[in-house]
């Protein structure tokens, strides 16, 4: 396995050299645009709006749109000086309870392994998180970009996760229909925990998912036949508040 960074994991005056892997390699079938009539690719071009012109890579710069209509234009120094400092460190700030991080907040998936094999100190911090069941959050930089995460055991190795900032999560009291609960009957709710107990499981199995669409587009494209994608999809109606109780008693009983 390649590793995509190097440095170093860093908490006190403890420092860690580490190799940082992809831990998801996603192999989605790529689409390409291509003209109906001669099967040719779709080519994009750098259309100037105003000029109707095609413009050349030496007169385009970056802006960010200012609201009104205006543009503020950057200059190449100037997004040199914005830009993060490049690191080769993954600074731990703080330790925090393993279960206590939302969901919500995490984003891609690394593994981080030592910089080479029988690092005592790696081995170390692995079995101490393990052990304690906490976490190790910090900041580092990678590709221009600068990252929170958070470092925990995943097996024989460590897994970092990536977090999303306070600012790019959405709040969920932005959904519509949460306001009004409706009251729940003790017998529903007893139903209702009867049905998840009895489909309950002791771990994730996940090898019982596929991504059906690639997986049959892949099979067509051997194939050449797109003949089995056709598949009758069934309406599913909601459930009514008033057929509530029978839908959950038959999914006991099914």
């Amino acid at each position: 396995m390649k590793a995509i960074w190097s440095g170093s994991l860093s908490f006190g005056l403890v420092n860690i050299p580490i190799k940082l892997y992809s831990a998801v390699n996603q192999r989605p079938v790529t689409f390409h645009l291509l003209h109906e009539k001669d099967q040719s690719p779709i080519e994009y071009k750098r259309w100037c709006s105003k000029g109707d012109h095609n413009v050349p890579w030496n007169e385009v710069v970056k802006g960010v749109d200012m609201g009104d209509g205006t543009y503020y234009v950057f200059s190449k120094s100037e997004l040199s000086l914005l830009k993060p400092k490049k690191s080769d460190t993954f600074e731990v700030v703080e330790f925090v309870d393993g279960g206590t991080i939302a969901r919500v907040l995490t984003d891609l998936h690394y593994y981080l392994g030592p910089d080479k094999s029988g690092l005592k100190s790696y081995f170390l911090l692995h079995e101490t998180l393990r052990k304690s069941g906490k976490v190790a959050i910090g900041s580092f930089v990678m590709r221009e970009r600068e990252y929170a995460g958070v470092i925990e055991p995943f097996g024989p190795a460590m897994l970092l996760t990536t977090l999303n900032y306070e600012d790019e999560v959405r709040s969920v009291e932005e959904i519509e229909g949460l306001k009004e609960a409706p009251a729940l009957k003790k017998n529903e709710l007893e139903l209702a925990e009867q049905l998840i107990q009895k489909m309950t499981t002791k771990r994730l199995d996940i090898s019982k998912f596929h991504d059906t669409f690639s997986d049959k587009l892949k099979g067509a494209l051997e194939k050449k036949d797109l003949k089995h994608l056709v598949t009758v999809q069934e309406e599913v109606k909601p459930t009514t508040e008033e057929n509530l109780l029978d839908a959950l008693k038959a999914s006991l009983e099914g």
